[in-house]
């Protein structure tokens, strides 16, 4: 049953239904619009629940390289399409875009650079200036459950709150699966080393499995063991959704996968060579990893997550030519693809906390250290493309997105849910895959 709490406020059905039914309603006469309108207002969500299936560094190649059956056959029923994401092309930052519909530049969430407030270099964090889909939920009456989509939490969820939980940390994406199967059965999960029973099936359940990422980051992209992984996923996907069948909301639920982020492979590194180009040009440089502080005479730090944050510090802290020298001498060096001056990265909607230039490598190459052996990285431009399936209750089947992005997913979960999205929103509701009643 739903809660009675979804209907308390009927604008936001008609607000998420009437965006579906606009490309139809400019056609019709105010007092049918106005009919429509009524009606949209007192009809049922598109889908009553949710499963968001967040699948950390599920690059789009990584579709050829093994059978996915589960995944193709919720596609057959919505959608396959491919969502672009955001630079940089990091966990955190791209997560926090799914899970707000806000670019960096809006959301701040940001991964490696050089935090000025502290005067240390810093890797990734949680921090969000604007709710998350599982705020807006919560806020409308709704409920969410998170099994360890980490960017959720304290952020709508939390550890022992039945109406938006966070699940007992660790494990596997099996593990994880098994909290959110157990849930859609009625059973209660640990939460914060304490059993915890929802009332009912949640609205929104996300499950966060990261298998894809961490092996792409120890052997690369090309990892001997991949098709296994994916084989694995794939076969958690699958008994997500028999556990809704099993529960009998399948036909009632709606399916969404996608991932943060791609992955590359990198045999090279350029650490040695970047800051010898940087110095040629009259500048002291450091490459700094997170936690650590420049020395004093340094004038620019450069914090590396795939590309370069490269930040002017003491006396050429905030000087335009030494930023310019700087980029005229990287953008010279062989294996550089690109820089990206503050013009450009606000053009790319990225966080304001990046340095002065972004750098960014060529394929097969770091801004750091050579490896040992072939590893994986992502943060570049490269790595911006992931599958993105939505399929189930509410959706156009064969309706493919046009164009989606990471900032329209939380929007059109929303919508498929009868919600408003999230009040810092960027994104947009992918209207034409989403069917009105």
């Amino acid at each position: 049953m739903r809660s009675t709490a979804r209907f308390r406020h009927p604008a936001r059905l008609a607000a998420a239904l009437l965006a579906v039914a606009a490309l139809s309603a400019g056609a019709l006469p105010a007092a049918a619009r106005g009919d429509a309108s009524a009606e949209a207002a007192s009809a049922p969500p598109p889908a009553e629940h949710v499963v968001f299936i967040a699948l950390d560094g599920f690059d789009v190649e990584y579709l050829d390289r093994a059978p996915m059956p589960n995944l193709e056959a919720l596609a057959k029923r919505g959608s396959l399409s491919v969502s672009t994401g955001v630079m940089t092309s990091i966990t955190n930052p791209s997560w926090s875009s799914i899970a707000t519909g806000a670019w960096p530049a809006t959301h701040g969430n940001t991964a490696f650079w050089f935090d000025t407030a502290t005067g240390v270099a810093r890797s990734s964090q949680r921090d969000l200036a604007v709710p998350t889909i599982a705020q807006a939920i919560r806020e409308q009456g709704g409920t969410v459950m998170s099994a360890q989509w980490f960017i959720l939490q304290n952020y709508g969820v939390t550890f022992g709150d039945a109406n938006g939980l966070y699940t007992q940390p660790g494990g596997d994406c099996a593990r994880r699966a098994d909290d959110a199967i157990a849930v859609i059965n009625g059973q209660p999960v640990m939460s914060g080393g304490v059993p915890v029973q929802t009332a009912g099936v949640p609205d929104l359940i996300a499950v966060y499995c990261d298998r894809l990422d961490a092996l792409g980051h120890a052997d690369g992209a090309e990892a001997e063991g991949m098709p296994a992984a994916l084989a694995e996923v794939d076969a958690q996907i699958g008994r997500l959704v028999q556990a809704t069948k099993d529960a009998g909301i399948y036909g009632r639920t709606a399916f969404v996968v996608t991932g943060d982020h791609g992955m590359g492979t990198f045999t090279q590194g350029m650490r040695d060579e970047l800051l010898a180009a940087i110095e040629a040009a009259g500048y002291d440089a450091e490459m700094l990893s997170s936690g650590q502080a420049p020395q004093p005479e340094t004038d620019a730090v450069v914090v590396v997550g795939g590309v370069g944050s490269l930040h002017l510090v003491g006396a050429a802290a905030g000087d335009a030519v030494a930023a310019a020298a700087i980029e005229t001498a990287v953008s010279a060096l062989p294996h550089v693809a690109a820089v990206y001056d503050k013009s450009e990265q606000q053009a790319m909607h990225m966080s304001a906390k990046h340095g002065e230039l972004v750098i960014e490598p060529e394929a097969g190459w770091s801004l750091g250290a050579t490896p040992a052996d072939p590893a994986g990285a992502h943060g570049t431009t490269r790595e911006l493309h992931v599958p993105l399936v939505i399929a189930g209750a509410g959706v156009r089947p064969h309706a493919a997105p046009q164009d989606p992005r990471h900032i329209d997913v939380a929007p059109t979960i929303a919508a498929l849910l009868g919600f408003e999205g999230p009040a810092g929103a960027d994104g947009r509701v992918l209207t034409e895959s989403i069917r009105s009643r």
